[in-house]
């Protein structure tokens, strides 16, 4: 089994959604949460705060510096994701038309599959 990436796209400057449609999108994923686990594709899965929070860490000639907000300067952000278990890409990307669905737009990436020696 692969293991893939489904993460959340959140468009800065989009129209936040109304209490109404937040509320529905929260019922959808946690509905497709619980298919994912019936299924056995689930492996984890997590919301994240607002870009703002972020706090980027780098190092370089010995120092470190820490800086508030986003590593990309960016209007989408990733605002949760999936990790989930599939045969093949079109198997996560039917699980990822199912989660786009329910809460926007989802980018699929597969995990590397490298191997420790």
């Amino acid at each position: 089994m692969k293991h893939y990436l489904l993460s959340v796209h959140l468009v800065e400057g989009a129209p936040a959604p109304t209490d109404e449609e937040a509320q529905t999108m929260f019922r959808e994923t946690h509905r497709i949460n619980d298919e994912l686990q019936a299924a056995g594709a689930w492996v984890f899965a997590g919301g994240l705060r607002s870009p703002e929070s972020a706090t980027v860490v780098r190092t370089g000639s010995g120092t470190t510096t820490m800086s508030d907000g986003p590593f990309a300067e960016t209007k989408e952000h990733i605002a949760g994701f999936w990790i989930i278990k599939c045969a093949d890409l079109d198997q996560a990307l039917a699980w990822a038309e199912r989660c786009a669905a329910a809460c926007g737009p989802i980018e699929v990436r597969p995990f590397d599959d490298l191997s420790r020696a």
